[in-house]
């Protein structure tokens, strides 16, 4: 029998006051990515349906829902007031409502909430966690038969309340023609004067419809509310992507220094050494090696390549299959054709180098003329001597050298020898002639 539709409800509209922010709290990162995002990502595989409620204002999170549809909460006066915020979207099936700041959740365990609502027949399935601090978490109370009979706030609960290690984890479902009539009809009678989600739980009972929890790991269901749960959370995605890189092939020498962001793709045999830190947009393909406090960010590494150490991939950088990118070396917007070699002390930006070539240490491209970049392209089997400094636009032929300590500033033909600098005069006895004249002046 095909289930109906299945809508989400994205509470999106805090303003992160404990971060101490600017930001929205749902526009801050985790592993390079939006919270709001995190949460959308796992929610787009598993509802039909998925609206975002913000605040005004809130352009840039309107941004991260697209290409989903927004409500807008006008006034901040509680979690049931910002869900009905988005009451027209909410569908005749059932309803989740998540919160952006546990962006955590996978699909698994949202199609999971929905799957055990049903199967109980439940009106209400609330997720729920045992963590290992419960600290000020509202404790799930349960009656005789495993049903949830309340929701006690810490500050309300007795010592016997704040023993329960089961707590509310906030996101909660049920179907939309039960839910709206209930949202309605809370009220704010409490000190805050604001319509709290929680009190749903207490109008399901009195109605006679069961209440269930379901539980997931802590590690998924974090709320998200200051820098440091931001750190804490950041900590527990980054276990997780690293757990899942060496379960697909990757060697992490140390794991627990290596940093991915959310969508870095290592090929199976990669290798990763410590302290290396992924931004957004790395692919690494199989067999490669990336040597310790590297830095990579919007780049692909071809097959067997060898990257660092102290190497840093800047967006752009395409390394082909076997090159080698060295120690200090720093590449933007550049290929590196198979097999080419920027071992050391080399800043390569703009640029295309063929296969085979050798960059000499302390090579620079130089690109940016103070108004616009401009490209240098290296052909293949180049060698350019050491600290040569390469001023484009210009284009080194097939087979060219470089002699060390040049500036090139034209074009050098295919097998020809580039001599960009002065001759070199040699003063016999200056050197002498100087020493003795720095000793007298000196006395």
């Amino acid at each position: 029998m095909t289930q109906p539709a299945a809508t989400a409800i994205i509470l999106a509209a805090g303003l992160g006051t404990r971060m101490k922010s600017r930001l929205p709290k749902a526009a801050h990162r985790l592993a390079g990515l939006p919270m709001l995002r995190h949460l959308l990502t796992s929610a787009e595989p598993v509802f039909d349906s998925i609206t975002v409620v913000i605040g005004p204002g809130m352009d840039g999170l309107a941004d991260i829902a697209r290409p989903h549809k927004v409500a807008i909460q006008t006034e901040r006066l509680g979690t049931a007031h910002a869900a009905l915020a988005a009451a027209a979207h909410f569908g005749d099936g059932d309803l989740a409502i998540l919160f952006a700041d546990n962006p955590l959740i996978c699909s698994e365990t949202l199609q999971n909430l929905l799957d055990a609502r049903r199967a109980a027949g439940a009106g209400l399935a609330l997720m729920a966690m045992r963590p290992a601090d419960p600290a000020r978490y509202g404790r799930l109370v349960l009656d005789a038969r495993g049903n949830v009979a309340r929701v006690v706030e810490w500050a309300d609960a007795t010592q016997a309340e704040r023993a329960i290690g089961l707590c509310n984890a906030g996101a909660l479902c049920g179907p939309a023609a039960l839910l709206l009539p209930w949202l309605h009809r809370i009220r704010a009678d409490n000190a805050r004067g604001e319509y709290y989600l929680t009190d749903l739980v207490g109008l399901a009972v009195a109605d006679g419809a069961r209440v269930i929890a379901v539980e997931a790991p802590e590690e998924e269901l974090r709320g998200i509310n200051s820098r440091a749960e931001l750190a804490a959370a950041e900590a527990s995605l980054q276990a997780r992507l690293r757990a899942a890189a060496m379960a697909a092939g990757a060697t992490l020498t140390a794991p627990d220094t290596v940093f991915f962001s959310h969508d870095t793709q290592l090929a199976p045999d990669t290798v990763v050494g410590p302290h290396v830190v992924f931004g957004p947009g790395v692919r690494v393909e199989g067999a490669a090696e990336i040597r310790a406090f590297s830095h990579l960010e919007g780049c692909i590494v071809a097959e067997g390549a060898v990257i660092g150490p102290y190497a840093r991939l800047r967006p752009g950088a395409d390394v082909g299959q076997g090159a080698h990118v060295g120690n200090f070396v720093e590449l933007k917007a550049a290929s590196l054709g198979a097999g080419a070699k920027v071992n050391h002390l080399s800043y390569i930006g703009d640029a295309a180098v063929g296969a085979g070539t050798n960059i000499g240490a302390g090579t620079i491209t130089c690109n940016y003329d103070g108004f616009a970049k401009h490209r240098t392209a290296i052909g293949q089997g180049v060698f350019v001597g050491s600290n040569s400094t390469l001023v484009a636009p210009v284009t080194l032929g097939d087979g060219a050298f470089t002699a060390a300590g040049s500036v090139v500033t034209r074009d050098v033909p295919a097998d020809a020898m580039a001599f960009g600098r002065a001759r070199q005069d040699n003063a016999h006895g200056r050197a002498a002639a100087f020493r003795a004249a720095r000793k007298k002046d000196r006395q």
